[in-house]
């Protein structure tokens, strides 16, 4: 579901893409996927291909959040939660900050 995530926010030019290793850390679920847009558009256009490839290798979607605002879209996966920020509001939420106890999961591979 990671590979797939971020391959498909790639895909749709998401910016400074990041995971972040939360097992152990978080109920919530193992995996954190944050990027983000220049645009409306685009935050609302990277969430879609990520749901869209999430349903072609027939993973569940627990639940899609924000995509009226498009502001920051939430993409729950259950092991994996996928946050689309747009540029703004990735920099007044900075996850990153607030999860830095998390280790970084090295995405080079992936997106290559």
């Amino acid at each position: 579901m990671l590979e797939i995530a971020v391959k498909a926010a790639d895909d749709k030019r998401a910016e400074d893409i990041v995971g972040l290793d939360v097992r152990g850390i978080s109920v919530l679920a193992d995996y954190f996927v944050i990027c983000h847009g220049n645009s409306d558009k685009q935050v609302l256009a990277i969430a879609n291909e990520v749901v869209d490839k999430m349903a072609e290798h027939h993973v569940e979607i627990k639940r899609v959040e924000g995509k009226d605002s498009a502001r920051w879209i939430l993409v729950d996966l259950g092991d994996v939660i996928v946050h689309v920020f747009h540029a703004e509001e990735r920099e007044f939420y900075n996850l990153e900050k607030l999860w830095s106890d998390a280790p970084l999961v090295n995405l080079t591979a992936l997106v290559e």
